[in-house]
């Protein structure tokens, strides 16, 4: 099969020939219609995971079940499917809880082993992690669930609890925070989108973004609560560095709700500084989302099969396996309003 090849951390990647995989004890092979691009295979890239070499990228993906390991009772060879970036191992307490995505024996595709920049990809507990897709919901739709789309959902949902009419900041215009303004208008939240690329920025718009702020260098956390009347009552943090962190904790009212999804990496393994006396004195939440489990998928994709989300209209580009090559390296640096898709069939 064709495939997306990291040879060495920073290295250019390349696409070779390389064996199909084979299905593992309780897993499945799934042939990858769509798998996206994600700030998250660029950390990989560049060193800040730990990952085994030659490896290849990739962790939002869907496409059809082509051979089944010992085991599995739940899927069939056809079945058209996804599958959340965590895979939980379905035997420890918090899989059994249905809380897969922080468990810790979790396999993730694209970091633990080989991902979905390929034609085939082994999957891991398929029982536990693998979702059906509805025949409503095409390849690019479920492809983009994954990891951006359902981390936002789940941490604007199950982790803020964000209601409506409250008010939500959302820093960072790419593919997680355009998934937190199109979630948090159909929450029917009023939402504040932050970027410094203006063409995110309109995406946002056309979502529903009540207010757009360009991050031009100017103070974000006081133009947050000139907008919003006090600031915000949740805040997300999709980018992942400690000033857009910041900027998102700093924008928040008295005692409201900061979500990272973004990840915190600092070039020099140092901890990321927060503003924590804010964070004290005005008793504010600091909450993770990392993922979402299968089993808190039918939800979401009630309201994707109803149309009160549309995760396609997140997709800015499809592109092939050639070209995702190319684009890896620079992905920390290339202005993208919305989502790259893959086609490994391409």
């Amino acid at each position: 099969m064709r495939a997306v090849i990291v040879d060495a951390i920073g290295a250019p990647p390349e696409v070779r020939d390389v064996p199909e995989p084979e299905a593992p004890a309780g897993g499945v092979v799934v042939r990858v219609h769509a798998t996206g691009l994600c700030r998250s295979d660029w950390h990989a890239w560049v060193g800040h995971d730990d990952i085994a070499l030659p490896h290849v990228p990739g962790h939002e993906l869907a496409g059809v079940v082509t051979a089944l390991g010992t085991g599995v009772t739940r899927w069939a060879v056809g079945d058209r499917v996804t599958v959340p970036f965590v895979e939980g191992c379905g035997a420890c307490e918090w899989c059994r809880s249905g809380n897969a995505q922080v468990c810790p024996a979790q396999e993730q595709p694209g970091f633990t082993h080989w991902g979905s920049f390929a034609e085939y990809v082994a999957l891991h507990a398929a029982d536990t992690n693998l979702v059906a897709i509805p025949d409503g919901v095409g390849f690019d739709a479920a492809a983009s669930l994954g990891c951006r789309f359902a981390t936002a959902y789940r941490g604007l949902v199950d982790r803020a609890g964000l209601a409506a009419g409250e008010w939500l900041t959302v820093v960072g215009a790419g593919g997680v925070g355009l998934s937190a303004v199109m979630i948090g208008k159909a929450l029917g939240a009023r939402v504040v989108a932050v970027d410094r690329n203006p063409g995110a920025l309109a995406v946002a718009t056309e979502l529903g973004a009540d207010h757009v702020l360009v991050a031009d260098g100017a103070d974000v956390a006081a133009a947050v609560h000139d907008v919003t009347g006090g600031g915000s009552h949740v805040a997300v943090d999709a980018v992942g560095s400690e000033q857009t962190a910041a900027d998102a904790v700093l924008g928040l009212r008295r005692r409201g709700r900061h979500v990272q999804i973004g990840l915190l990496a600092t070039d020099d393994g140092s901890l990321p500084r927060l503003p924590m006396g804010r964070v004290i004195a005005w008793e504010l939440d600091l909450l993770g989302s990392h993922g979402m489990a299968a089993a808190d998928y039918p939800g979401m994709l009630a309201l994707i099969e109803r149309g009160t989300l549309a995760p396609q209209r997140l997709i800015e580009r499809v592109v092939g396996l050639e070209d995702a090559a190319a684009l890896l390296p620079v992905f920390d640096r290339t202005p993208v309003a919305g989502i790259t898709m893959i086609d490994p069939l391409r």
